[in-house]
This record gives structure tokens, sequence and C-alpha cells, in this order.
């Protein structure tokens, strides 16, 4: 069910920080168009932690009923706090959600035991598959392979998003896990090699604007062109470097409204690409052969 190029969608606002939600649609379209084979819904290039929960939940329902059971919808829920995830989620499901993205809870920093029980809370509370997210390049929190094999016996805990960017920790997280177990990318600069080792797709960034390479790319990777999935992601590589030369989402979401699909807003306290930088992440775009607007 959760496979291939899965965009972790930004959120389009007005100037005025509301929620656009005439370009959502249109993004939501633009993906289904373009062969994305799921989406996330206020993941972190989404700008979760700003969005207020009403909000998760308004994305969440337009996404469903625009999406009409065609692709997956995963929705960001997890917090540094487990009965705010807990709450989150379930409101999540209810807005229709197909499954629950889980972030480490940041800046908490807890022990391996105590990611334990957190994400079995949270996986008892719900009724849908949940999927783990190891970034700790921003939580400060790592959830360690052993961990994740003990998680990966729970009956609603389907895979991790794994983000360290190490394909040694994915194949040993592969290793320890359950059979079934499935491991997503989360950098997209190693997500080609992450999945010669086993890995079944990734959760992108770089799919927000390169949505159609990144799925046939992915498609290459699942059927054992490994060879084919290299080169289509050496066209890419400018995007997954020049898509970091700011903290995430802030270049990826510039990159997005300069194909006319979204406006320029973001909220604080990110702000906008830097004109230092709009030429470096405008010259990826037109390398990877994505129009401009």
């Amino acid at each position: 069910m959760f496979k291939g190029s899965i965009p972790a969608l930004v959120t389009p606002m007005h100037q005025d920080g509301a929620v656009d939600f005439g370009a959502w649609e249109r993004l939501i379209d633009f993906h289904l168009e373009s062969g994305s084979d799921a989406v996330v819904v206020g993941g972190t290039t989404g700008e979760s932690p700003a969005l207020e929960r009403a909000e998760l939940e308004d994305l969440i329902r337009s996404a469903r009923r625009r999406i009409a059971g065609r692709i997956p919808l995963i929705a960001g829920s997890g917090t540094a706090g487990t009965a705010k995830s807990v709450a989150l989620s379930r409101a999540a499901e209810a807005a229709g959600a197909d499954a629950l993205l889980v972030v480490t809870p940041y800046y908490n920093r807890p022990t391996q035991e105590g990611l334990y029980r957190h994400f079995t809370t949270i996986a008892d509370a719900v009724n849908i598959p949940l999927i783990l997210y190891n970034v700790p390049g921003r939580t400060a929190c790592d959830l360690l392979p052993e961990t994740v094999g003990r998680l990966s016996e729970h009956p609603r805990i389907a895979g991790i998003k794994e983000a360290t960017g190490s394909v040694e920790r994915g194949a040993e997280v592969l290793r320890v896990s359950r059979p079934g177990f499935i491991l997503l990318g989360g950098d997209d600069a190693t997500a080609a090699p992450l999945m010669r080792v086993g890995a079944c797709g990734v959760i992108s960034v770089t799919a927000n604007v390169a949505s159609t390479a990144m799925h046939e790319m992915c498609a290459a990777a699942l059927r054992g062109a490994h060879d084919e999935a290299a080169r289509i992601d050496a066209t890419l590589a400018g995007l997954h470097e020049k898509l970091f030369v700011e903290p995430n989402p802030i270049p990826v979401k510039w990159a997005v409204h300069r194909m006319g699909l979204i406006g320029p807003a973001i909220r604080l306290p990110l702000v906008p690409l830097t004109e230092a930088n709009r030429p470096a992440v405008e010259a990826a775009m037109r390398a990877a052969g994505i129009e401009l607007r």
C-alpha cells in the first residue's frame, strides 16, 4: 500500500497566512496527474509545527475528497508529547487519513524504552497503519534499529521513514524487523541506493517538484531496474542538493511557487528563500526539465 514516490506536500498559503485551499486542490490534482504513488499531508515539508489541528483536519478532508481513493493519503500526526500525538492521530484518522506518519518526539530526547512506549501507545489508540519517522538531524532523537525491530511486531506499525541518509542503517532496520515491514527513504539523495537494499519507496521533498521523474525512478527500482533508476536519479541530483540550500521547506516551497502551483507565502518563523539562493534553486529545476512560470 505504501510504496513508490510519496511527496511530503507543501501547504499553500495566502499572504495573510491562511491556508490556500484553492491552490491545495490544484496541488493534489497535479500529483494525481503526475503519477505520485501516495501523498503526505501535514508533514515537516507541510510546515506541521505551524499548522493548527483544525487546519490539518481540513487539509486531510479536502485531500481525501480530491483523491477519492485513487492513492493513499498519509497524515503527519507526531508531536513532542505522547498524549498530544494520540489526540492528533485520532483526529487525523477521523478526518479521513489512510495512515499516519509519526515523527520521534523532538526536544524531549526520550530513551529507547520511552520511544517504544510512545509509539505503541499511539498505535494502540488508532485503527489505521502507523509509519514511524526517524529524522535525528531535526529532532535530536534517534530511533535505533533494535527499537524499530521491537516496534515492527505491533500489528498496526507498518513501516518506517528512515531519514538518516544512511543506506547501512536502512539495511540494518530491515534485517532486525519482521518480514513485510516497510522501509521508506526520507532522504532524497540516498533514496535510489536505499531501494537497492530493500526500501520500497521514498517520502520525498524532490517529488513536490519533479513528481513524474521521482515516480519513474521509484518504479524502475521496484521492478529491479536499479541502473535505470540510478540514471533517472542522476538527473535529479541538483534538486536533491539545492532544495536543501536553506532549511526545508523554504527552498521547495519557493520552487513549487515558481512552477505556478502556489503562492510564495510561508509562515514564521520560516521566511521565503533568500534572493541570493533563488538562482541556484531555479537552475536545478531547469536542469531537471522543470518549467518555470
